[in-house]
């Protein structure tokens, strides 16, 4: 009865344990034959050889640590898929078209909507076509898709992007792309496709631990044909050189990938954090990236001798306070910083797109930009001719005031860029990006203006968002590690075309869902910290791995000579890792900034950054 129960009991340990590691095997034998002796070969010579000489729970044991690495590892993959699918078929449910036969407006559902229709779209809606405006006058904010810092003023004629929003004003669109023609479309589909598009190089952990595989066949072979014994075949099979990069890498990924959350960087996958290591070439774009999308009042010109700079800055203020405009919320912050009081006035008059007009001391005021001015009231500012040449060449931009016809005087503002900026620029030229770029929709004095001031080695000025995914490709293309910074959807191509991508804490849905990384904090210094992460987490993990090369050339001879056997070979090894890995990662101090070690100093190098291929160059290099 005994001897039946135990007979039992081993067959069925025997077909489990066939069971369990019957994939190992079947795999090992798929990659021998198709890519040679890799480290799934050698996993399943470890774990078929003791289970074919009836050692199961060796075999076993073997496995379970296997499949243990590979649990790690697979918990740090990439889960953004099932967001991002939503994000590129989002649209408008409903939309608003005027007839064009008898003028009525009606609501229809957007998938019935046609090219030629008119689309009606007001203050604060998104606008769901690409087409020209046909009536109506509005500012339309397209930073989400040019990256422009301010509201454009959009009439009759002029073309409209889908994905951007009415500031101000009320439009009629002639749609002329729709559904997947439309610009935001486009986008997606670029996203879709670079996301889609294998990657080029093996994960430089995986190479590592195939070199190394042939290292313990060939001993094994030497041992076994020496001694002729299989016990010690089997320990010298269970010593995997490999074992500290497949099973070691994951725990120090995830490892890094915890210490970046505390730091307020959300890291997407292991593989981020290794290509990031190697990252030479760092592109940002300007708005929400190195701006905080918000402008700082930089000069205020008086053109009349009877008004003092504070004079001036109370009026504008004092109009300027009834419009949400960007501009006019820098003038207004800034009387309000400055304590100015209040000018009394009569009713403001909005002119849409142009700017502000108002009664105040019997005196007809006018705010606004250039064109309404001097173009549509036909007042001359030529006596600030070349004080407007000098600020318009240093990318500011304008706001004009007259009185009763004559020019007043000029505010001049700039987009207030992070205080960290030059600061988080330095560090990563430390650190070997060497490199500096920055994308923007804006024209070519004002990207100069900023490159110049924040030391860039150059900017690509006027592009369109397609561009952007251009331009990281065209970097690629010449061998260049690149990571690009952005925010908005409109960036989206390139973040998932770049080597590593990484997103701004305010980014659009579709920005943040493909990037590889995402910064929770409002804190531009995250770049250089991650960065610094990046490169101590890859020299982490090449020291490890020379530990436990150290360590399981001990372990092999003492399995060569028979002194271990399966088992204990198998406990030693892979004790031997986990414990040198709970002692490099155990109790890390998170690196800040001033705690880490400083990075060797590199003199940054000049470079002019490529036109795009098929497109007007609008790049500039620029000379420190």
């Amino acid at each position: 009865m005994d001897r039946g129960v135990a007979f039992a009991a081993a067959v069925a340990g025997a077909v489990l344990t066939w069971l369990n590691v019957a994939d190992v095997l079947s795999r090992g034998l798929k990659v021998l034959l198709t890519e040679g002796i890799k480290v799934e070969v050698l996993d399943a010579v470890a774990i078929g050889l003791p289970a074919l000489r009836g050692e199961f729970a060796t075999a076993n044991f073997a496995r379970f640590l296997l499949e243990l690495g590979g649990w790690i590892e697979a918990s740090t993959a990439r889960r953004s898929d099932t967001l991002l699918e939503k994000l590129l078929h989002a649209e408008p449910e409903q939309v608003w078209i005027e007839s064009t036969t008898d003028g009525r407006t009606i609501e229809v559902p957007y998938r019935t909507l046609k090219g030629g229709e008119w689309v009606v779209v007001g203050t604060g809606r998104l606008i769901p076509v690409d087409g020209v405006v046909v009536s109506g006058t509005a500012t339309v904010n397209q930073a989400s898709v040019t990256g422009e810092s301010l509201p454009i003023p959009k009439t009759q004629g002029d073309p409209v992007l889908s994905g951007t929003v009415v500031h101000e004003g009320h439009l009629v669109i002639l749609a002329e792309r729709i559904g997947a023609a439309t610009t935001m479309a486009r986008i997606s589909r670029t996203i879709r496709e670079s996301l889609d598009r294998p990657a080029q190089m093996q994960c430089q952990s995986r190479q590592m631990a195939d070199r190394r595989v042939m290292i313990t066949v060939l001993s094994g072979i030497m041992v076994f044909a020496l001694t002729r014994d299989w016990r010690r075949l089997e320990s010298v099979f269970l010593v995997d050189y490999a074992c500290a990069v497949k099973f070691g890498t994951p725990i120090a990924l995830k490892a890094a990938m915890y210490r970046a959350a505390r730091m307020g960087c959300l890291v997407k996958g292991g593989q981020a954090i290794e290509n990031l290591a190697h990252v030479d070439t760092v592109i940002f774009d300007k708005t929400g990236t190195l701006t905080t999308n918000t402008l700082d009042v930089s000069d205020i010109v008086c053109l009349t001798p009877a008004m003092t700079e504070e004079d001036l800055l109370a009026l504008v203020a004092s109009l300027a306070e009834h419009t949400t405009h960007p501009i006019a919320a820098a003038v207004v912050a800034l009387a309000r910083r400055r304590h100015l009081a209040h000018i009394t006035h009569e009713e403001v008059d909005f002119i849409i797109g142009h700017g502000v007009a108002s009664q105040v001391e019997g005196r007809r005021i006018r705010i606004g930009s250039r064109h309404y001015l001097e173009e549509d009231e036909r007042i001359s500012f030529a006596v600030g001719s070349e004080r407007i040449a000098r600020l318009q060449d240093e990318g500011k931009a304008l706001m004009f005031i007259s009185a009763d016809g004559a020019p007043l005087g000029i505010i001049a503002l700039r987009d207030r860029v992070w205080g960290e900026a030059a600061a988080t620029l330095k560090r990563l030229r430390q650190a070997g990006m060497n490199t500096l770029l920055m994308i923007t929709g804006d024209t070519r004095a004002k990207a100069e203006a900023m490159g110049t001031a924040l030391g860039l080695d150059g900017v690509f000025c006027e592009k369109q968002p397609e561009d952007k995914a251009r331009i990281v490709e065209s970097l690629k293309a010449e061998g260049r590690r690149v990571a690009f910074i952005g925010d908005g959807i409109n960036d989206g191509p390139a973040l998932a075309a770049a080597d590593v991508g990484i997103a701004m804490p305010q980014a659009a849905d579709i920005a943040r869902a493909t990037a590889d990384i995402v910064l929770m904090d409002d804190r531009l210094e995250a770049v250089a910290d991650i960065q610094a992460l990046a490169q101590e987490t890859l020299t982490l993990i090449r020291s490890n791995f020379q530990a436990s090369v150290g360590i399981n050339t001990g372990i092999m001879a003492g399995a060569a000579q028979g002194f271990l056997p399966p088992p204990v070979t198998a406990m030693l090894h892979n004790g031997t890792t986990i414990g040198i890995l709970w002692r490099r990662h155990g109790g890390h101090p998170i690196p800040r900034p001033g705690l880490l070690p400083a990075p060797r100093k590199k003199k940054p190098r000049i470079i002019k950054a490529k036109a795009i291929p098929k497109k007007p160059p609008m790049t500039t290099s620029l000379k420190k």
